[in-house]
């Protein structure tokens, strides 16, 4: 089901070690997937958001890009508010591969060739970016309810708009019957946050979208 490269793992691990042992092992993993108690969230790392995502070059080169655009271009103070920032929130980071998949979707859905984030209106990838952002720490075991549970759970993320989080760590989002996966996948929601001093990072193989931009985009 996995279908993130090999690599992230081990460099995900890396990090792992070297920036998480401040903290007990019984809070960096997560709990049991029909646990009733949710774990608390991780104690903070040394490193900020941005500077873990730009530590992790290949793999996150994408995302780091699209902030950078629409700071550039919109003046949005992403980069400073996930590097210098003190306020806590909960990424949810693509890597590179989730957003040369999301160029080839667009590409056929739009009829007109995507190949890097700039060809994407900036106030769009605005919206984008937003959708992948959740105010305060969550731990994934508090994003990801029971495997056993027929519900989803519903996370609301900075731009107001909600996604739907399955019990199989998979992400409903405004995408999902669209692209040729039905659903995004939390990479390793079993397995581990990665903790960073202003909130927590959980990587995810697909871009997620919201209903309101696939809307606009497919009229």
């Amino acid at each position: 089901m996995n279908r993130v490269r090999t690599p992230l793992f081990a460099l995900l691990g890396i990090f792992l070690l070297a920036a998480c042992s401040d903290f007990e092992s019984e809070n960096s993993l997560i709990t049991a997937p029909d646990a009733v108690e949710e774990a608390r969230a991780p104690a903070p790392g040394d490193l900020p958001i941005a500077k873990i995502a730009i530590d992790f070059e290949g793999e996150f080169d994408e995302l780091v890009g699209a902030l950078s655009y629409v700071d550039a271009e919109l003046d949005a103070g992403l980069v400073d508010l996930f590097l210098t920032g003190t306020d806590q929130f909960t990424v949810f980071a693509p890597t590179d591969d989730a957003f040369q998949d999301l160029y080839g979707l667009l590409s056929a859905v739009l009829g007109a060739e995507i190949t890097e984030i700039t060809d994407v209106p900036a106030a769009v990838v605005l919206d984008v970016l937003l959708y992948h952002v959740v105010e305060g720490r969550r731990a994934a075991n508090s994003v990801v309810p029971p495997a056993r549970s027929p519900r989803a759970r519903t996370v609301e993320t900075l731009l107001g708009e909600t996604f739907q989080v399955r019990g199989n760590a998979t992400i409903e989002d405004g995408l999902t019957g669209i692209r040729e996966y039905d659903a995004a996948i939390l990479v390793g929601a079993g397995l581990f946050d990665i903790s960073a001093s202003n909130g927590i990072i959980h990587v995810i193989d697909q871009v997620i979208v919201p209903p309101s931009v696939v809307a606009a985009l497919t009229q």
